[in-house]
């Protein structure tokens, strides 16, 4: 007679989350990929701060903004990681990609323009005279999008990070 595999048997026989693995977290290469692309581009805004600067700036490890894109960084590293381990044609890619594109979008539209206000806002603050109700607020954030530049500098560090995480596993 034949076996019948149930549902239940088939997830008690994989462990959780279908790896055989009886961690709480399971393994996920696109998702630390995505991490450490992330951790990665902040790290190197340290640095590339002290290139254009000449100043450290240890800030600009929890700040947005800046060169590479971190927000680049990690939707990219997602896309390809998930590209690499699952291939193209699936609906986890598709979505991974659009992700990336809306996000890379935003980055060097809304928000770059959105920084550029707060720029010119808190030049015609600074221009008040002191007994101005607005003349003592804080600053705006200026620092919130990204250069087309630094968009794709944190693509390719996304793409580096994905290709290299998949080739050392």
């Amino acid at each position: 007679m034949d076996e019948v595999m149930t549902t239940a048997d088939s997830v008690s026989s994989r462990g959780s989350y279908g790896t055989p693995s009886s961690n709480l977290l399971p393994y996920n290469l696109p998702l630390i990929t995505a991490f450490l692309a992330f951790a990665l581009a902040q790290f190197l805004k340290l640095f590339t701060t002290w290139y254009k600067e000449r100043r450290w700036d240890t800030k600009r490890i929890i700040d947005s903004g800046g060169m590479p894109s971190s927000h680049s960084a990690t939707v990219t590293a997602l896309a390809v990681a998930i590209g690499l381990q699952e291939g193209t044609g699936g609906a986890a890619f598709a979505i991974a990609v659009v992700l990336a594109c809306i996000v890379m979008y935003d980055a060097t539209g809304v928000r770059l323009h959105a920084g550029r206000q707060a720029e010119l806002l808190n030049q015609i603050v600074c221009e008040f005279p002191p007994e101005h109700p607005l003349s003592n607020s804080r600053p705006l954030r200026e620092l919130l999008g990204h250069t087309p530049v630094q968009v794709v500098a944190g693509a390719l560090l996304g793409c580096i990070v994905a290709y290299l995480m998949r080739n050392s596993g």
